[in-house]
């Protein structure tokens, strides 16, 4: 049996997914497990994880409507099932599972603008329930597919592997953070779709934080971020003006998840590294 799990929307919804992954995985132990991203991020999360067969990776937002349909129409009829990621409630999305053409297409049926956003495209659907996590959600959809109830239901899952420890040993060690200090990660930055960024807490905030953990507890800041967040970070690091501050850049958001797990507290705007903490099991405090 071939499988395809959809997951489009970004890196925290496919994080919150690995748990249902996981499930899936054990009532289909000889099933080839594949799934199609679009942001490097979950590619880096996904391509780590045992469950999966293939990670097929396709940069929809950077390419045009031709080549992703073309791209789409290679993997028609190759896969028995679909499943849509919770949430993703988008037209796109649903079109995509449709044109893939697989005979058993699972998602939400989303409260709100199901129909518009052409959820009848999916053959097999389970009610949006608002009192629910996201994680028992993606939990639901695999229960729909497997046919049977999920009792159990295990955390998120994030593999580390060697190369992502040897950069965060290298680092730590560059910028002589000891076993004993007390690390301090922050996030300042977040999505910047859907005006996300307008709920970021204030630059000279972080800054401030900053200056105090370091003066009462000589705290080692680590400043997290990727591409537009760089010189989010950069402003950060100036107004604290310490040498205790220092900027976390790596190229595999893998690479960068080492670095967090260092880390004795989180603290971070609704982001995408929000999840990645928690994956981790750390303190997080979300701002």
């Amino acid at each position: 049996m071939n499988i395809l799990i959809i997951a489009l929307s970004g890196i925290g919804d496919a994080l919150m997914f690995t748990p249902a992954l996981q499930r899936l995985k054990e009532e289909f132990p000889s099933a080839n497990i594949d799934a199609l991203v679009m942001y490097n991020g979950v590619k880096d999360i996904y391509e780590k994880l045992p469950q999966l067969s293939k990670v097929l990776h396709f940069d929809f937002l950077k390419s045009t409507k031709l080549d992703s349909l073309r791209y789409v129409l290679n993997l028609r009829n190759k896969y028995q099932a679909t499943v849509n990621v919770y949430p993703s409630n988008r037209r796109v999305y649903n079109i995509i599972g449709r044109l893939i053409g697989a005979e058993n297409r699972v998602a939400v049926k989303y409260l709100r603008k199901d129909f518009a956003n052409f959820g009848f495209l999916n053959t097999s659907q389970i009610e949006e329930d608002d009192n629910l996590h996201n994680v028992e959600e993606n939990i639901r959809l695999v229960e729909k597919l497997i046919g049977k109830k999920i009792n159990n239901i295990p955390p998120l899952l994030l593999n580390l592997q060697n190369d992502d420890e040897e950069f965060a040993h290298g680092f730590l060690k560059e910028k002589c953070i000891l076993k004993n200090d007390l690390v301090i990660g922050f996030h300042p930055g977040c999505s910047s779709l859907k005006n996300h960024d307008k709920r970021r807490w204030e630059l000279t905030k972080f800054a401030e934080l900053g200056k105090r953990l370091i003066d009462k507890f000589n705290a080692k800041i680590l400043i997290f971020g990727g591409g537009e967040e760089e010189v989010l970070k950069e402003m950060i690091i100036a107004e604290i003006g310490s040498p205790n501050a220092h900027a976390v850049n790596a190229f595999k958001l893998t690479n960068t998840a080492a670095v967090i797990n260092r880390c004795n507290l989180f603290i971070t705007n609704d982001s995408s590294l929000m999840h990645v903490a928690s994956a981790l099991k750390l303190n997080v405090i979300a701002i």
